[in-house]
């Protein structure tokens, strides 16, 4: 009751203002020392080896097939790596300041995009195949942009961008050879290209719609634009696959179910035809170049699993044995060759390739994980648990348990919340989860309601006024994790990214003696700044999941939501992450939280990234960041080191 009326009384007089200015303070921001590989202590290995675990990312074929391209940090920042699909050394191509996505170009290049320090500003550029020649096709600029789609010929591409007004995603077609940009379509809110048809002019086009979409048909020669659907219930409509005739295509929706199905939309009849029903959600769709076979993925409690059907049968046929984790597909070439990108905590992730017109159902590994030290078949693969909310909605997660207890009793937890909202907790090597629970911390990867991968109803229980309900399903998981008996109940921590970093600040104000500590990494402290201050792309979706924050009734229900307003109710010790360049919640929700929490006189640590934007990209960083939570968590746990 005191620190709150001090604080109210430093808010009224000004007086927080006056202390605000030392927010954030020197001791604050961080600079990182160059990473070196630390030996084992006590026969633990330091974060460096887990983060230095060579995991590729965002593995792409180039159009001949005779190259594969990925996304490694393994040189401190994400940069392009190659080597033929024939095997050998991998060459780093890139150097600068970090790559963002990476896609295969026109025949013997790549085209990749890059921002500055993670202020998500890209631009694009295309890089021969051997990295000698480089060309920049579009100028990076203050503009947001997403890639979108190659025509098949991969002579233009289409991207979105806030280049007009720098609010709405406009449509731009790029031609390659000249880099010449046109648009052809002005949006109003987020309009993104998802996949161009074969030899045509059409280019389906997904328009943001809170937790779905609506889908259009955009000519690219006349910009004429034509709705295919847009329900009176929001519905998702994602993973456009083109038949080879550009005829129609394929899709996954929710539209008439909970979960998603497979159709094929018909552009000439405009009939859409239910193929499959999984019972599941879907990840992702891919078809063969030639139109013959039909892969999928559905999610199964965080686990990928993969499909394959030969559609000149209609059966479905055997698919190789890959690692029990995630994966992601896509075609490429003019064969049948499946690239497979495949994660787990026994790999750490690798990719691979199947030939689907051969006999053998075999996947090949094309490039394998490199682990510095580490046994990975020592990593400890996470059990799904299942548990029921207050209101009995139906709650999920991953429970990582470890081997060992450092102080002989039952594991402390650390809850580990996602972001998103719209993600799930997923069964893939993670860094951070395999080095606590090496320590001797268990870990729950928590679903809260309007996760993903568990179908439609539960995606929509926290929009709008439903959000209320959110930070209950923490408390609920909490008390489940006390009575489970596999853990130390009176030993749990909170902590999450972004959204997840939202829900840990409001978990600690609203239940201040549930947890022994905190850790906030690029959350939200006040919703009414956040969404004011978010990226276009952000409040293209915001403006239909959360409201209109310039309506007053809207403003009102996330004042009264934000955090902020029970900081002086925080007395669980926290430490807060925040990268300064963060365009999606501005470092400005930390430093108010942060200076909130200490004028009140809470315990809080401070770490403010200058290089960093919505989340730790850099390697130096990482460790850092992640050897100072661990050590924090440990002192609240009281293990030794």
């Amino acid at each position: 009751m005191m620190r709150a009326l001090i604080l109210s009384l430093l808010l009224a007089s000004g007086a927080a203002g006056a202390v605000a200015a030392q927010t954030p303070r020197p001791e604050d921001i961080v600079k990182a020392e160059p990473v070196s590989l630390a030996p084992t202590q006590d026969g633990k290995f330091d974060i460096t080896r887990f983060l230095l675990v060579r995991s590729p990312r965002g593995a792409v074929l180039s159009a001949e097939g005779t190259h594969i391209a990925w996304i490694s940090d393994i040189t401190g920042s994400p940069q392009i790596w190659t080597m033929p699909v024939s095997g050998g050394f991998p060459d780093q191509l890139t150097y600068g300041s970090g790559v963002d996505w990476l896609e295969p170009g026109p025949s013997g290049h790549w085209l990749y995009g890059a921002d500055t320090d993670g202020d998500e500003r890209v631009g694009m550029h295309l890089l021969t195949i051997d990295g000698n020649k480089e060309r920049t096709i579009v100028e990076k600029s203050p503009a947001f942009r997403s890639f979108g789609a190659w025509s098949r010929d991969r002579r233009r591409f289409a991207y979105s961008s806030t280049e007009r007004n720098g609010t709405d995603f406009d449509i731009y077609v790029t031609d390659v050879e000249t880099g010449q940009s046109r648009r052809v379509y002005d949006g109003k809110g987020g309009f993104y290209a998802a996949a161009w048809q074969p030899g045509g002019d059409l280019i389906a086009v997904s328009e943001t719609r809170g937790g779905g979409n609506n889908l259009h048909l955009l000519n690219a020669a006349t910009g004429e634009m034509a709705t295919v659907f847009e329900p009176k219930t929001i519905a998702e409509y994602s993973s456009i696959a083109w038949k080879p005739d550009g005829s129609g295509f394929y899709l996954s929706t929710n539209q008439s179910s909970d979960y998603h199905e497979i159709a094929f939309y018909d552009v000439g009849r405009g009939r859409l035809q239910t193929i499959i029903k999984p019972g599941f959600d879907i990840g992702q769709i891919a078809l063969s170049p030639d139109g013959r076979y039909l892969v999928w993925t559905t999610i199964e409690t965080g686990f990928s699993r993969l499909h394959a059907r030969d559609l000149s049968t209609g059966h479905d046929i055997p698919v190789p044995k890959l690692p029990s984790g995630t994966m992601s597909v896509q075609f490429a070439g003019e064969r049948p060759m499946l690239l497979i990108s495949a994660n787990s905590p026994t790999t750490a992730g690798e990719v691979l390739s199947w030939d689907l017109s051969a006999k053998d159902v075999a996947a090949r590994v094309l490039v394998p994980t490199d682990a510095p030290g580490l046994d990975l078949s020592q990593m400890v693969v996470p059990e799904p648990v299942r548990f029921a909310a207050r209101d009995g909605a139906p709650l999920t997660g991953l429970l990582y348990l470890p081997t060992t207890s450092p102080d002989g009793r039952k594991p402390p937890v650390f809850m580990r919340i996602h972001g998103g909202p719209s993600a799930y907790a997923t069964p893939s090597f993670s860094a951070d989860i395999q080095y606590y629970v090496a320590r001797g911390i268990a870990v729950l990867d928590f679903n809260y309601r309007g996760s993903t991968g568990q179908g439609k109803t539960f995606e929509q229980l926290n929009d709008r006024e439903k959000k209320v309900d959110e930070v209950g399903d923490l408390a609920d998981a909490a008390e489940w994790l006390r009575k489970s008996g596999q853990v130390d109940g009176t030993r749990i921590a909170v902590g999450g990214g972004s959204y997840g970093g939202y829900l840990t600040n409001q978990a600690l104000g609203t239940y201040p003696d549930m947890f022994v500590a905190g850790v906030s990494i690029v959350g939200v402290s006040d919703w009414v700044t956040a969404l004011e201050q978010a990226s276009p792309g952000l409040k293209a979706a915001d403006k239909l999941e959360f409201g209109d924050i310039a309506d007053p009734k809207v403003r009102a229900f996330f004042a009264k939501l934000s955090p902020i307003n029970n900081v002086a109710k925080i007395t669980t010790p926290m430490l807060v992450m925040h990268g300064a360049n963060d365009p999606r919640d501005p470092v400005a929700e930390s430093d108010r939280l942060v200076e909130g929490i200490r004028a009140s006189g809470g315990t809080v640590t401070y770490l403010r990234f200058p290089d960093e934007g919505h989340g730790i990209a850099r390697l130096a960083n990482r460790v850092h960041g992640y050897r100072r939570i661990a050590a924090f968590l440990e002192d609240r746990f009281g293990l030794s080191r």
